[in-house]
């Protein structure tokens, strides 16, 4: 599509007022150096109880690609759901996900957006990861999972940094149930099942940079059982 693709970068954000005004400073130049006519920079607060949407309003200023929006609250994988559903219904060629956190890094971007014509997803891959052996743990139970209830060998499923063809999405987007909490993984797996074109690349996944995790060991676990009961029920639905 050449050098006026409509970019959409979007982003969660929950209680990131440590992490939220440097997450946009990085991030904006890289929607306005790549992104063509009617790109965006769009960040969902959802529902944050600081003052994340407060700055983000704040660094709209003098930001004319940076949309702030904010929502009820409904967990990270639903708002970036909403988020794609948002960017598909803005006329996006292209979207690209990572997270408010600061644990990727823009200048990353390039070598992906490089092969944006020649898949239908780019994906990262975590595979020196920084972020403690909980969240390695999961990647990795994950993985074995995913193998078993839907039998496909998917390298990091839940990876926050994704560049994906806005077209190809819209096609499989509804195979996602609304509001569902690992968007996603399940979005990884709709995309191996159907043998579409997905490339990983090797990513730097740094440590929260600021503010506390919401994610302890119990919660994984909840979260876990969880999703092992709605792939289940999934399965033969993708």
């Amino acid at each position: 599509m050449g050098k006026n693709s409509v970019l959409y970068i979007v982003m969660p954000a929950y209680n990131e007022q440590k992490n939220i005004r440097q997450a946009i400073h990085d991030w904006y130049p890289i929607v306005e150096k790549f992104g063509g006519k009617g790109s965006r920079f769009v960040i969902f607060d959802d529902g944050s109880r600081d003052e994340t949407f407060s700055i983000m309003l704040d660094e709209k200023k003098n930001r004319p690609l940076f949309e702030p929006i904010t929502k009820a609250n409904s967990g990270h994988g639903a708002t970036v759901l909403a988020a794609y559903h948002y960017a598909i219904d803005k006329g996006a060629d292209f979207i690209f996900q990572t997270d408010s956190d600061g644990q990727t890094l823009p200048s990353e971007f390039e070598k992906f957006w490089s092969l944006r014509d020649s898949f239908d997803m780019v994906i990262g891959n975590r595979n020196a990861r920084q972020d403690g052996f909980a969240r390695k743990f999961v990647t990795r139970t994950l993985r074995i999972i995913l193998r078993l209830v839907f039998g496909v060998n998917i390298t990091d499923a839940n990876t926050p940094f994704r560049l994906l063809n806005a077209a190809t999405l819209k096609k499989f987007i509804d195979k996602i149930p609304p509001d569902y909490n690992l968007s996603n993984v399940l979005l990884s797996v709709i995309y191996a099942k159907h043998n579409l074109r997905v490339k990983y690349l090797p990513i730097t996944f740094r440590p929260r940079q600021g503010g506390v995790n919401s994610i302890n060991l119990r919660r994984i676990f909840s979260i876990g059982w969880k999703a092992l009961q709605d792939f289940i029920k999934l399965s033969k639905k993708i």
